[in-house]
């Protein structure tokens, strides 16, 4: 099997010859927008050797202002599929599989409706105050907050597409939300679910398979049942969640492919085990979750000191 058929096959749900791989860590912010930064992830698909090859997105919505008041959020434009953001990631996004094994499969970066509508202003407030000024603004001045964001689903949907037509293979989509301790669970049924849907299923539409990446910790995995009939492989952080390890997954979303098991901290094995515990980790995740529908990988992005040949050793160990 290439590396791409046998991630479509554990997506599938179909023997493999061993279980795929899959890891990604941010590179040095200042690559971002040079030669440098395609060179860095083709180093690091090289050195890790994974089945996976996902490409990173720091082409975020842009700064529209400051936003103190609900008001503020129509100083928020429409995007057009032409957008500098849209359009410099997809520019990126074939050069880099331009210059990628075309046997391994692709990824693509979209960050769902919270993560993107917070990334314009984040600099300003920091992470903890603006996802509260979120909330606060969806509950005190929900028509000008949701108008802000269909307009920032609508280019997310743009992206998805151009995603496609750019040629890879899947959608990593990477939801914010499902944390208890921001939003309800009426709050996110109601208004987070549809807007992330509606991007997934662009997607879907567009061909492409899709990875939901459910982040942060305090999820209420439940509320993402309504993202399964648009997922085709779901992930989320065991080790930050412990209420759901990953094999309660087989009964949250039966029939979907899971991807995970490795912990991301920096005290994981990952980033400072010894080969043998790196094997061994991986062996105690495989005879936890079986070879059928699953596909290694982590909770979440690796640190950036992540030493790549701890990568390699865990994509290997799946084939001993």
């Amino acid at each position: 099997m290439t590396k791409k058929e046998r991630v479509l096959a554990a997506i599938h749900q179909q023997p493999v010859d061993y279980v795929p791989s899959g890891f990604s860590l941010h590179f040095d912010p200042s690559l971002h927008g040079t030669p440098a930064e395609i060179a860095a992830h083709l180093d690091f698909f090289a050195e890790t050797d994974t089945d996976l090859q996902k490409i990173m997105n720091e082409n975020l919505v842009p700064d529209f202002g400051p936003v103190t008041a609900p008001e503020d959020w129509k100083s928020l434009g429409s995007f057009s599929p032409n957008a500098a953001f849209i359009q410099n990631q997809l520019e990126f996004t074939k050069r880099l599989l331009d210059q990628s094994d075309p046997d391994a499969y692709s990824l693509g970066t979209l960050h769902g409706i919270v993560a993107s509508s917070i990334h314009p202003i984040e600099h300003r407030y920091g992470y903890v105050s603006v996802r509260k000024l979120q909330c606060e603004h969806l509950r005190c001045g929900k028509p000008y907050l949701l108008d802000a964001m269909k307009r920032i689903t609508d280019a997310l949907c743009n992206l998805a597409e151009g995603y496609a037509r750019a040629g890879v293979d899947g959608l990593y989509f990477a939801s914010l939300g499902g944390e208890s301790h921001y939003f309800t669970d009426a709050e996110f049924e109601a208004y987070i679910a549809p807007l992330d849907i509606q991007t997934m299923r662009a997607g879907h539409e567009a061909g492409l398979d899709i990875f939901l990446h459910c982040c942060k910790d305090g999820l209420v995995m439940e509320r993402y049942q309504k993202y399964a009939p648009f997922s085709d492989v779901i992930n989320w952080g065991i080790y930050e969640n412990p209420k759901y390890p990953l094999e309660c997954g087989r009964e949250l979303f039966p029939g979907v492919t899971l991807m995970g098991g490795i912990s991301n901290a920096k005290s994981g094995p990952l980033h400072c085990g010894t080969p043998d515990q790196i094997v061994g980790e991986v062996q105690s995740v495989l005879n936890t979750m079986g070879t059928d529908g699953f596909i290694l990988g982590a909770d979440c992005t690796l640190p950036s000191d992540t030493p790549y040949q701890n990568i390699r050793i865990a994509a290997h160990a799946t084939r001993q």
